[in-house]
């Protein structure tokens, strides 16, 4: 009776959802009939210049006043100076420690820091990070790099817990940030430098401030997350022995939510490294300033010089960090007696820091010595130079990596492109609309349909559904090996042992490292700005997927298997419709993290809204730099809506 009362609900639920988007269809088709002879004069491509509003010279004139005035104005002078002088000593005055600490110094103490909260293995490899960026000649551009983290982070951390603490206690602030903290997660990186360049022009200040907007929201949402998660149980307890409202955040609230706060903190950390080296095209510094120059003038060697240590210190930085939110007493045996107070072991370890330090100041040996540095530049551009003339074309039958990315141009970016260009403005607003309705609602469709329709506004219709081509292509390679890849991973233990480790290093790296690889296999243009953002997505679609395909329940599959069920049909008739859910969800975060590496391969030869930004940035046309900008936010605004309401109605069938 009750496998009959399962049956039937699967059954009715397809109906359902048919004959609801059957109607939606029905009356699509009626509205596209009405207005079709009306749209007939507007039949080609080209966004009407009728209604373009150009925002060039106001644009222009708002950027003039804006240098013109920094250095009179009242705002800038008492406001915002002041924020950016604040930035500038913050900065300057960790990177003068470090430099203090000398070499020895930082690197003992971040081995004990590791020691302290994740054990000796993950101290031994924070220890090799570090040597390694002074290996390789970056001991200095990592420090600078450190010296921006750890401003940005703590500042990070500061208004993200302040703005998670307000929505955590109070509903209607809760509802005011909730769609302000999901469009900026959505936000490729790009998007935030141009603004604080106006207001704080180019260098550190505008970098920080960069990166403390765009790391923010992890930790304001997790704050208020585990504020609002914490057990009604407990909270009763409490307030039954008389505490005031003070005393239950402190001491009950905050304790419960420990778990989402340091989540948060590690996921804040991350989104800062990656910031922090995207900023360098603002004159952040670091090792981000490094590989943006090595990219600039095709120096790979260089290039893979800066972005080795960036790897290392992303895969330290997640996994001590994530190991402090594992288990609280983890490692209270790494003290010299388990009783001691945990304060015991963070004095050992800052005194054996400042013991070193001094040391190595008495020795001479703050600066990393010179004779102790690897040069691979010259090694990697020669390997780059043999890999060019016998990979890069002319291998017998599979040709070569460019003869791959010019086939994957001219037979798939090329033909979206032309047809995407090439459709009507208006059909392009109905499918988007269609597309938003069918999935979502009339809110969502609105939505999807002004942020599109304000791309043609702004006048960069055509650069938009460039960049549009490439993230659909993008999309669609990420979404056939990701949910192949997860599926392989969900049916095979093994598989999913040996891909562990694999997408933890993926997942870990900020985008601009991935940049390296294909310039170096494909040179530059849009197919390696495609292959970039799909190396960047596959591990998220790839993990959610396989999640999502262990959660099936296994009293179904149990019960496919009993009705002699092949893998094949319990692939496609179970575990594929009752992890749909995360299937959904797989493919909108696709299409975020693709989206954002899209943008960011303007800097290697993709073009479009991209381009248009780093031209603005690297020329000073702030004009063309903030109307990309704004289009690229109405493009995430559209595509995450076109996506994440699927999400939620999953969520509510679930």
């Amino acid at each position: 009776m009750a496998a009959l009362s399962v049956s039937a609900s699967r059954t009715a639920a397809p109906r359902v959802l048919r004959s609801r988007a059957a109607g939606k269809l029905l009356l699509l088709a009626l509205l596209t009939a009405v207005l079709l002879p009306f749209l007939s004069r507007w039949g080609n491509g080209t966004w009407p210049h009728d209604l373009t509003v150009s925002l060039s010279k106001p644009l222009t004139s708002a950027s003039n006043w804006v240098i013109d005035n920094r250095d009179s104005h009242p705002l800038f002078l008492y406001f915002f100076g002041y924020i950016s002088n604040a930035v500038v000593l913050c900065v300057r005055a960790v990177y003068l420690v470090l430099l203090a600490a000398g070499w020895t110094g930082v690197t003992v103490f971040g081995a004990l820091v590791a020691w302290r909260v994740a054990g000796v293995r993950l101290a031994a490899g924070t220890a090799l990070a570090l040597l390694t960026g002074g290996a390789l000649g970056m001991w200095v551009p990592t420090m600078q790099t450190l010296a921006l983290m750890v401003a940005a982070v703590l500042a990070s951390v500061v208004v993200g817990a302040l703005l998670g603490l307000a929505a955590g206690l109070s509903d209607r602030l809760d509802r005011a940030l909730r769609p302000v903290l999901d469009t900026m997660q959505v936000l490729p990186a790009f998007a935030y430098l141009l603004p604080v360049v106006l207001v704080f022009g180019i260098g550190v200040p505008a970098a920080v401030l960069a990166t403390v907007v765009y790391a923010a929201p992890p930790m304001a949402r997790l704050t208020a997350l585990g504020l609002r998660g914490a057990d009604p149980e407990v909270l009763e307890a409490v307030e039954s022995l008389g505490a005031t409202r003070r005393q239950r955040l402190l001491t009950a609230r905050i304790p419960l939510a420990r778990g989402e706060l340091l989540l948060g903190l590690n996921q804040t950390i991350m989104m800062a490294l990656s910031m922090a080296v995207i900023a360098s095209v603002i004159g952040a510094g670091g090792l981000g300033d490094r590989v943006y120059q090595a990219l600039a003038s095709v120096d790979v060697g260089q290039a893979l010089a800066a972005g080795i240590p960036i790897v290392l210190l992303a895969i330290v930085l997640d996994r001590v960090t994530a190991a402090a939110g594992d288990d609280r007493t983890a490692h209270t045996s790494s003290l010299p007696h388990p009783s001691y107070p945990r304060t015991i072991g963070w004095a050992y370890a800052l005194a054996v820091t400042v013991a070193v330090a001094l040391a190595g100041r008495l020795l001479h040996g703050l600066n990393w010595p010179t004779g102790w540095t690897l040069e691979i530049a010259a090694p990697v551009n020669r390997a780059v130079d043999w890999m060019t003339a016998h990979l890069y074309s002319g291998v017998p039958v599979v040709g070569g990596t460019a003869d791959w990315a010019g086939h994957f141009t001219t037979w798939i970016l090329d033909p979206v492109r032309s047809g995407l260009q090439g459709l009507p403005w208006w059909s392009v607003l109905l499918i988007v609309a269609a597309l938003a309705w069918l999935i979502g609602t009339w809110a969502t469709a609105l939505t999807a349909v002004l942020a599109m329709a304000a791309i043609g506004v702004l006048g960069v219709w055509d650069p938009a559904l460039d960049t549009l081509s490439q993230v659909l292509a993008a999309v669609a390679v990420t979404l056939v090996l990701g949910f192949a890849t997860g599926i392989a991973a969900a049916r095979s233990d093994r598989v999913e042992r040996v891909l562990r480790p694999v997408l933890d290093v993926f997942q870990t790296m900020p985008q601009f490292v991935y940049l390296i690889p294909v310039v170096a296999l494909f040179g530059v243009g849009r197919a390696p700005a495609v292959a970039a953002a799909v190396v960047y997505a596959l591990p998220a679609v790839v993990r959610i997927t396989a999640q999502g395909l262990r959660q099936v329940d296994p009293a179904a599959l149990e019960s496919a298997r009993s009705l002699g069920a092949t893998g094949r049909q319990q692939l496609w008739q179970v575990q594929l419709p009752l992890a749909r859910r995360s299937l959904l969800l797989a493919v909108n975060q696709g299409v975020v993290l693709v989206l954002a590496v899209v943008i960011i391969g303007g800097l290697v030869g993709g073009g479009a809204l991209g381009y248009n930004v780093a031209f603005g940035l690297a020329q000073g046309d702030l004009a063309t730099g903030l109307v990309a900008g704004a289009a690229i936010v109405c493009l995430g605004l559209m595509l995450d809506r076109v996506t994440q309401p699927t999400g939620r109605r999953a969520k509510k069938g679930a």
